[in-house]
């Protein structure tokens, strides 16, 4: 079993910081700088991603509190509305930090009339690897507790249960689907390639993972997550079958 480890804030001299959002910047930065340096093997302009991780931070942040605010507990926020703008508060969901950060992608991409297949893939070659960091975070916080279990993986809490924690689980997973693009990457692959098989990857393994949760809100069997996790698998389907990407990789 996984011992106990727990940490909220940490001090710098006089400075006292969130270990959640500590781990969440520096997996934007990780993304981004892995992304900037595809860019510039690919052909694209890395300045360009520098200018996409910063409109898509502001996007993912709004979508990501919007989400939990409408979808996981929205009678609190009727109660307190004020709530929902306070930045300290918990309550961030990366589903619609997903959708924010689609919009402020497209809206960007379309302005500078960009290939949108080509820095989607770019960018979401960075994706996994600054989920597998920013989920240290959500571990070293615990907020993200599940079932329990007697798997050799599972972590002791303070009160002696052993359960699963969804945010080990989910870093080890953005770890693992970055792994994934990197073996795939063996040869030349076409624009959206790596775009749909992150959307099938992610949205099939989150969605088993979110089984394991306690605490979550249901709605009509599955929770808000599960919900938006099934069209984007099949987002990935449509997009590799309607660009032909499925047919010429199997022909390759």
């Amino acid at each position: 079993m996984i011992p106990w480890f727990e940490s909220h804030t940490y001090s710098i001299g006089p400075l006292v910081l969130q270990t959640w959002g500590t781990f969440v910047a520096a997996g934007f930065l990780l993304g981004g700088w892995l992304a900037a340096k595809r860019a510039r093997t690919r052909g694209l302009d890395e300045r360009i991603i520098w200018d996409f991780v910063f409109w898509i931070f502001i996007a993912a942040f709004i979508g990501a509190r919007a989400f939990h605010v409408l979808f996981y507990d929205p009678g609190h926020y009727l109660a307190f509305p004020l709530d929902a703008i306070d930045p300290r508060l918990p309550g961030y969901s990366i589903v619609g930090g997903y959708l924010g950060a689609a919009v402020a992608f497209f809206i960007v991409a379309r302005r500078r009339t960009l290939n949108v297949l080509a820095y989607a893939d770019t960018l979401i070659w960075g994706l996994p690897w600054g989920c597998g960091v920013g989920r240290i975070g959500c571990f070293l916080i615990h907020d993200h507790p599940g079932t329990l279990t007697s798997f050799v993986g599972g972590v002791r809490y303070p009160d002696g249960s052993v359960r699963h924690d969804l945010g080990l689980y989910l870093s080890l997973f953005g770890f693992a689907t970055g792994l994934v693009l990197v073996a795939l990457d063996r040869k030349r692959r076409q624009a959206g390639f790596f775009l749909g098989v992150f959307l099938i990857v992610d949205g099939v393994g989150r969605f088993i993972l979110d089984f394991l949760r306690v605490n979550d809100r249901i709605v009509w069997g599955l929770t808000p997550t599960q919900w938006l996790l099934i069209p984007m698998a099949i987002s990935g389907v449509i997009l590799l079958r309607k660009h032909g990407i499925i047919k010429n990789e199997t022909r390759s």
